[in-house]
């Protein structure tokens, strides 16, 4: 374990934004989790939220979250006619939102009453961009590359004179995503093939250094259902384990595919992972990637078992911390 557990002192920290497909896996709220363990323990300033998932149950849940971790005005941009994936919401956003206490109330507090005025991603980008030091913000994406790639396309507007893609070149100092797989090139993986034409245009168009989180590391890593099961009697009510106990059949371990992009921006320097070389990585229509060494600003982490159980032990030594405001 590294020498913070999760809510030591504050020093000057790297602005985070991460962009996320809240309600698709869970792994997406377990990647949250350590995002506000960091911000506790100065680690980052997270300075907004954006979602790639459509409808109101994500911006509930990302509400729930928010208010119990103590971290309510965290800013949060929504999308509006992106990836049809609402559906999938129904696997534990619902669930957690749904559950009420013993004198019928909701078991979670929520901080917003309407949602209605939530600000666009890309205007949230590009607000929080251009208050935002040079080179100063990391991005973690964990979803699809709808919001990324639209933040790329847009001109010069009240936030910014820059074009988007001239904004992100002088704001952002480095892209950790969880995405593709460089192990298997015919391997089609969520997160691209969803928006296949949208991951196309940020790989192709990023004009800062991106480093991949590829499915095959997310799969070396399992995080424990024991875990979720055993580790949190300090609250009698979590929404991360409510999360996590409604999402598949318990007990069940779960790959942590998102987690691996948070750790890689915040303590990548660790010796968690190995980073490859510079490259390039292309799209395919099919959603499939490659990567090519040689010119190019992408890279992507890779780890031998070692580092994985390294990994594992980190994972569970940040979410089973108490957050510094828990259920305030």
């Amino acid at each position: 374990m590294l020498p913070f557990s999760g809510c030591t002192e504050k020093t000057s920290v790297p602005v985070v934004i991460f962009d996320t497909d809240m309600g698709n896996d869970v792994d997406d709220a377990l990647a949250l989790d350590m995002l506000y363990k960091y911000a506790d323990a100065g680690k980052i300033d997270l300075a907004a939220i954006m979602l790639t998932k459509e409808g109101p149950a994500a911006i509930g849940f990302l509400d729930v979250m928010g208010t119990w971790y103590g971290y309510p005005d965290i800013p949060v941009g929504v999308i509006r006619d992106g990836a049809d994936c609402g559906a999938d919401s129904l696997c534990y956003l619902h669930k957690v939102l749904d559950m009420k206490a013993a004198d019928g109330s909701p078991l979670f507090a929520r901080t917003h009453s309407s949602y209605d005025g939530f600000p666009e991603a890309v205007d949230l980008y590009r607000k929080t961009l251009s208050e935002a030091q040079d080179s100063s913000v990391t991005i973690v994406s964990v979803g699809f590359f709808t919001n990324l790639a639209r933040l790329l396309e847009t001109g010069p507007d009240k936030y910014s004179g820059l074009s988007g893609k001239d904004l992100v070149r002088k704001k952002v100092k480095k892209v950790y995503a969880m995405a593709g797989s460089v192990a298997d090139t015919s391997f089609t993986e969520y997160n691209i093939v969803t928006d296949v034409p949208s991951a196309q245009k940020f790989f192709s168009g990023c004009p800062v250094p991106v480093a991949i989180a590829p499915f095959e590391l997310g799969c070396m890593v399992r995080f424990p259902a024991s875990c979720i099961e055993n580790d949190f009697s300090w609250t009698s009510a979590h929404p991360l384990v409510e999360a996590y106990k409604s999402y598949l059949q318990m007990p069940y371990d779960r790959e942590v595919w998102d987690l691996t992009a948070v750790l890689a921006a915040v303590e990548g320097d660790a010796g968690y992972f190995s980073e490859s070389p510079s490259g390039t990585v292309t799209v395919k229509d099919s959603g499939a990637i490659t990567f090519l060494e040689g010119s190019g600003n992408m890279s992507y982490l890779y780890a031998d078992t070692g580092q994985a159980e390294k990994m594992g032990e980190r994972f569970v030594s940040l979410v089973v911390c108490p957050p510094a405001s828990a259920g305030k």
